[in-house]
């Protein structure tokens, strides 16, 4: 094979140097504290480049790893303790580097939930009003993600609010009989990271009286 070709190759390898590396993103763009792998995609990247994580006061973070993929496409492995936005730069073996225009990662901490898993009560069948509330750190939205056992006609009959409020009109609907429902809410804050929990909530009938948590 000619040189000429040989060297063509090596290139798009990422063998060989082929000028400054550039950047476009990242994925995830937000992290926890915890190690994580975030994809970093650009180009001219050359087998095994250095990456950081820069924060806006100038401390640098090495990547705890780095995973060569192709000339366009990286994989950073970061535990950062420190919460915070980040500038990404990344260097390559004979120098040439680049940093991201923009401070593109965000560590922040996931949602804490205060809430204990389990049991939220025991309701009699057809109570309106307040059912429970329910509370993770940061959280700024609350939504059941699966189970399905909380909200809508068959299960529970009930709604949750964004202040992670339970309420109901009607609860257990058009239940008849006593019932376990079992529900797992996802908890969100305001840099997208989320935590789940499982809960339960169960209905009495021939009781008298409104609802009644034990």
């Amino acid at each position: 094979m000619a040189l000429s070709k040989i060297l063509t190759a090596s290139i798009a390898d990422g063998v060989l140097g082929g000028g400054n590396p550039t950047y476009s993103s990242i994925s995830p763009s937000v992290i926890t504290n915890d190690a994580t792998n975030v994809t970093i995609s650009g180009g001219s990247f050359v087998s095994i480049p250095r990456v950081d994580a820069v924060s806006s006061t100038g401390v640098i973070i090495p990547a705890t790893s780095v995973s060569f993929t192709n000339a366009t496409t990286i994989v950073a492995n970061f535990t950062i303790a420190t919460d915070g936005i980040y500038y990404i730069r990344i260097e390559n073996n004979d120098g040439g580097a680049v940093r991201s225009t923009n401070a593109d990662l965000t560590v922040a901490d996931a949602p804490a939930w205060q809430t204990a898993a389990g049991s939220l009560g025991s309701f009699a069948g057809n109570f309106s009003g307040t059912i429970a509330t329910i509370s993770a750190t940061g959280a700024n939205a609350y939504a059941e993600v699966s189970g399905t056992g909380l909200t809508g006609s068959g299960n529970a009959n009930c709604s949750i609010s964004n202040s992670g409020v339970i309420t109901t009109s009607d609860f257990g609907g058009s239940g008849t009989t006593a019932q376990t429902y079992t529900f797992t809410v996802r908890a969100t804050n305001a840099a997208g990271l989320t935590a789940d929990r499982q809960f339960t909530l169960a209905s009495t009938y021939g009781a008298t009286g409104g609802g009644q948590f034990n």
